[in-house]
């Protein structure tokens, strides 16, 4: 798994954390999630860290939500809120960071790829950049309300609503406009040339004004408090569609969801 997150420490303070599956588009394993979780909490309390960049490596996504191959076995209410639970930890563990984070993002960037880089404080893209949430079309499974009022918070109900139920891709140019990017770079390399750009100068900023920026933006997202949803996890990953979703997905068949 070492090689499936790769981390330095450049000069001047910036972490640079690279997904590194680009074989699999990037897609997350377990491990990966619970290296970058360490890694949030790592930098955080690193006072040589001022700023943290996570990219992913090949140019064609920078991550393509968990790997699906890890779902085979999920039967059961606690499989699902089990799942739930361990990715909000690791998101969580990325909004209470409190050195900015930089997402610079090529190419794909869906499912649980597009929760991490919801996490991040600033996002740019490449103009092959996609972004999504096809939930409906692949698994049928759902998002945890944690992540609902992330996104809601993000980019507004209309926006993560289409992006939901029409299972659709969004252009770096629509994500732009609804604010999920503020900038679009011709390549990759562009982007990784500008996040480092971004990093540079942001390292020189005052580090309290950043951490409280941060910590002021969670602060009035929670304070719309605590709304139950587990009954709604349940609901999708315990599914007959959920089972199909999987297979269909592992066997490269479209799947036939019959509301089950």
């Amino acid at each position: 798994m070492s090689d499936d997150i790769l981390h330095e420490v450049r000069e001047g303070g910036i972490a640079w954390t690279t997904f590194n599956r680009p074989q699999a588009r990037n897609a997350m394993l377990f491990p990966m999630y619970q290296r970058l979780e360490e890694l949030a909490g790592e930098i955080s309390d690193d006072p040589s860290i001022r700023v943290w960049v996570l990219t992913g490596a090949g140019g064609k996504a920078f991550a393509s939500g968990t790997d699906i191959s890890q779902f085979r076995e999920f039967k059961t209410a606690a499989d699902a809120l089990g799942y739930e639970a361990r990715i909000d930890k690791v998101l969580g563990a990325l909004e209470n960071c409190n050195k900015p984070i930089i997402a610079a993002i090529p190419g794909a960037c869906t499912g649980g790829g597009l929760g991490i880089a919801g996490c991040c404080d600033i996002r740019i893209c490449d103009t092959a950049a996609r972004f999504g949430l096809p939930i409906a079309k692949t698994l049928g499974n759902i998002l945890n309300m944690n992540n609902f009022a992330r996104f809601y918070a993000l980019v507004g109900p209309a926006a993560i609503a289409e992006m939901i139920m029409t299972s659709r891709l969004f252009s770096s140019a629509e994500a732009k406009h609804i604010g999920l990017v503020s900038e679009v770079l011709d390549t990759p390399d562009a982007v990784a040339a500008r996040a480092m750009e971004l990093a540079t100068s942001m390292s020189t900023l005052a580090p309290l004004t950043l951490k409280a920026t941060k910590i002021a933006l969670r602060r009035l997202r929670h304070a719309a408090g605590e709304v139950e949803g587990d009954d709604l996890v349940t609901m999708c990953f315990t599914s007959a569609d959920f089972q199909e979703g999987v297979d269909a997905f592992l066997n490269k068949r479209a799947p036939n969801f019959q509301g089950k």
